[in-house]
């Protein structure tokens, strides 16, 4: 009932405010149903905390520690997002970038948003899933050209063609699992359910299930923004509105990856681990790789951003793909690090919109002093993402690294030496373009003061996460990771 409930909040949600034709009554609906949703699946994270797993509707829903690290992520990034559109779409309505109307479709699209992720996760059967996953891309390419100018609308296209075609490939590989199960299960209606599939995987053609795993690397890794399929991606995180780039960059591609991991596990099972972790390593790697030229020379911050993002999604697919204790439960955690710090540093991006009209870094100087408390957070916010000790982000790294040594493996070890080199590099980029917007000497002609209580209230919520886990890791959480790795390792 509680997993129904989780889903039913956002769509109650979306339609409240479709209809509410006042702002002020509209963002409270927002953040209320936000709310409501994080405190289900809170109540639902105890319940696996005790329970394990938990199945619903004739095994229509499937949760477990896997499920919830990622709804988890989708609740907290998602109220969070909700608390800061109240400030930030209120500026863009004052300064005439939107109407009253359109922002009531911007809530309605935001939480179906929200509803297409939550149910990737909780779903058992995987064709389902595929349709979730789509489904996220529907509700977001209007999000993407939300504010109708040229560049708006480009991106929009790049967006949908490129997942739709990644999303297309991604199908493919769900029919070929299907094939290989209907051997096992038959034809029957539960012959894509991941819990019946997953007991039966060994079994398997393995053939069927190498070809099956490289369409869904390939298919949900663009989604995910794994290179060289990412195009899309700097491109849309940049155009669309603040809050709905720290959803995309903190929450969808982990959705993403989410449904990779699942199909890591059944090939692992049918074929031995070494084939879908040889290839999360290399396309992670890629990843890492192709990003550092582009964080290096950037200079437009929400592309800087964005560039970011894939540089992380492929330090969770090394970690996952190096297959230790310790790598997968790093890789598990920078997940979540990495959701919560991305969407901070995004919230950072808005208000620096607002108060500079520019996304240029460039065009914006002393920071710290313009906005105060924007400043603050967002210094905090690149030490912190970049893995710099003691922040949260240098914990997670720091667990895959070292794992990376310690397999002694010598394809792992090469990669991780790589890896730190690239971390390296990225670091160096960061700070050299982040530091001159920060401390630099503000033009005199803007005026100094946040945007918005909500806008800080949002932003000092997750940073709250980002501090709090930099130095003590919460039981419920040590003991999901825990529990992840279980379940990938008893693949």
């Amino acid at each position: 009932m509680i997993i129904l409930l989780l889903l039913i909040t956002p769509i109650i949600t979306a339609i409240a405010c479709v209809f509410t034709k006042k702002h002020g009554i509209s963002k409270y609906i927002s953040i209320a149903g936000s709310f409501i949703a994080l405190v289900y699946n809170i109540y639902l994270n105890y319940n696996i905390y005790t329970y394990k797993t938990l199945q619903g509707f004739n095994n229509f829903f499937y949760v477990d520690a896997l499920t919830i690290l990622t709804t988890q992520i989708v609740t907290i990034v998602a109220f969070a997002a909700a608390l800061y559109s109240a400030g930030y779409m209120e500026a863009e309505l004052h300064d005439c970038r939107i109407s009253e109307k359109k922002l009531q479709w911007y809530y309605f699209l935001m939480h179906m948003f929200i509803f297409t992720m939550l149910l990737v996760c909780v779903i058992n059967n995987l064709g389902v899933m595929w349709v979730a996953i789509e489904g996220t891309t529907l509700a977001t390419t209007f999000l993407v050209g939300f504010y109708n100018k040229k560049q708006h609308q480009e991106a929009a296209w790049k967006y949908i063609i490129l997942c739709t075609v990644g999303i297309t490939l991604a199908l493919f590989g769900v029919i070929l699992t299907y094939h290989s199960a209907k051997g096992v299960l038959g034809e029957i209606g539960y012959a894509l359910n991941w819990s019946d599939l997953r007991n039966v995987a060994d079994k398997f053609e393995p053939h069927l299930m190498k070809l099956a795993f490289l369409f869904i690397l390939v298919g949900y890794g663009t989604k995910a923004g794994l290179a060289p399929m990412h195009t899309w991606l700097p491109d849309a995180h940049s155009q669309a509105p603040s809050p709905i780039s720290a959803l995309f960059s903190g929450v969808l591609i982990n959705c993403s990856m989410y449904g990779i991991i699942r199909y890591h596990i059944l090939t692992s099972k049918c074929v031995g681990s070494d084939y879908s972790c040889t290839l999360l390593m290399i396309f992670g790697l890629i990843s890492v790789i192709v990003s550092i030229p582009f964080i290096l020379v950037q200079k437009d911050y929400k592309r800087l951003l964005a560039f970011s993002s894939v540089e992380h999604i492929g330090f969770i697919a090394l970690g996952i793909g190096f297959g230790g204790m310790y790598s997968v439960y790093g890789a598990e955690l920078h997940t979540f690090n990495h959701a919560v710090t991305k969407s901070l540093l995004f919230f950072c991006a808005g208000n620096l919109f607002l108060k500079y009209k520019t996304t240029e870094m460039e065009n914006i100087r002393g920071v710290i002093k313009t906005l105060p408390v924007t400043g603050t957070i967002l210094a905090i916010g690149v030490f912190a993402i970049t893995g710099t000790p003691p922040f949260n982000i240098f914990v997670s790294e720091f667990l895959v690294l070292a794992d990376g040594f310690h397999s002694g493996n010598l394809f792992t070890i090469v990669f991780t030496c790589v890896l730190i080199v690239c971390i390296t590099l990225i670091f160096v980029g960061f700070i050299y373009n982040m530091y001159r917007m920060i401390f630099g000497t503000p033009a005199g002609d803007v005026p100094k003061g946040e945007t918005s209580k909500f806008t800080i209230a949002a932003m000092l919520f997750l940073l709250f996460f980002v501090l709090i886990i930099s130095f003590y890791v919460p039981p419920l959480l040590r003991e999901v990771l825990r529990n992840i790795y279980d379940i990938v390792r008893n693949a």
